[in-house]
């Protein structure tokens, strides 16, 4: 059968350890995101397996049913809306989820902070630049970060900020509020506050059909002078065009983004990254060598088991 891995931008799929376990298949490795359907369903013309890499590429009705030879998709890391489960089983098309982690994306999203408050990044341009001490940045004690989802990323960034000696506040479902408070966090009584009291607000939500633009321009207005926003999660959270608007309003006064509404980015003239106050990074909350072989390994795992006829993961398992 062949095997297409969509989407791999940096061509460092084929250099994992874990890559190994597809010796001796034919595998066909796409290195770009091929925005139009009907040309990548003409790449993808005579594949059996897609190993989908992430997000990357959203697999709906319209290109599935373009696909006829397609028996299997195995996900690196968890399913998400990027993938139309119903409509994978109408097709008949069995879908493997593979594993996350943590770690990661929740080191990036702490690094990020950390380059946004410090202004690092302007601070090194400005040295190759000549420029010596071009700005002040601040630290992180004593400073209210404020955590809108605690799952596990949100509470691998709570312990951060304790031991760097901020207070929390955690926003989110009561569910997540509650788990906060019995971790000694603080849990904010509505959204209003809980913007108007954070110096910095980091977002760790899941993307669905109830938080698509459940961050409003008029939350982000709430915010502090000299606020700080942190978007490690997803793009579609805030409300399309607000962020752009209230960073030129001055609220927040700084943002770090790792995620963007249509990615790659390629284009230099990319509005966000025009604006002094904004450290952008090109989604490096996903790649991170040990999460490659972790989520790639899985998902190699899974085609081979469905190779050999044993089947793992799946989760439309009435399609088998």
């Amino acid at each position: 059968m062949k095997i297409t891995i969509l989407d791999d931008y940096q061509d460092i799929v084929r250099q994992l350890a874990c890559y190994s376990i597809l010796n001796n298949q034919n595998v066909q490795i796409l290195n770009y995101t091929e925005k139009n359907t009907k040309l990548l369903a003409q790449k993808l013309n005579d594949t059996n397996i897609l190993v989908l890499t992430r997000e990357r590429t959203e697999v709906n009705e319209e290109l599935l049913i373009m696909l006829p030879n397609l028996k299997l998709i195995s996900q690196t890391g968890k399913v998400s809306n990027h993938l139309d489960l119903q409509a994978c089983t109408k097709f008949k098309v069995a879908v493997a989820e593979g594993i996350g982690s943590p770690i990661a994306p929740s080191e990036l999203a702490w690094a990020l902070l950390m380059n946004t408050v410090r202004q690092i990044p302007q601070s090194i341009e400005a040295m190759k630049n000549g420029n010596w001490q071009n700005n002040v940045g601040t630290g992180i004690l004593g400073k209210t970060i404020g955590i809108w989802g605690y799952g596990k990323i949100g509470q691998r960034i709570a312990q951060f900020a304790k031991v760097f000696g901020a207070r929390v506040i955690i926003w989110g479902s009561e569910e997540s509020r509650e788990k906060g408070a019995k971790d000694g966090f603080e849990k904010a009584d509505t959204k209003e506050m809980f913007f108007k009291s954070a110096d910095i607000v980091t977002l760790h939500l899941r993307l669905n059909e109830h938080t698509i633009g459940i961050v409003k321009e008029t939350d982000l207005m709430n915010m502090k002078t000299n606020s700080t926003l942190i978007n490690t999660a997803r793009a579609e959270l805030i409300e399309k065009g607000a962020l752009l608007k209230s960073l030129k309003k001055g609220k927040p006064t700084y943002a770090g983004i790792d995620v963007y509404e249509s990615e790659p980015i390629y284009d230099k003239q990319y509005e966000l990254l025009s604006i002094p106050n904004v450290v952008c990074t090109p989604h490096l909350g996903y790649v991170e060598q040990n999460s490659y072989e972790l989520y790639f390994g899985k998902a190699f795992e899974n085609v081979i088991n469905f190779l050999s006829g044993n089947p793992t993961n799946i989760i439309n398992p009435e399609v088998l």
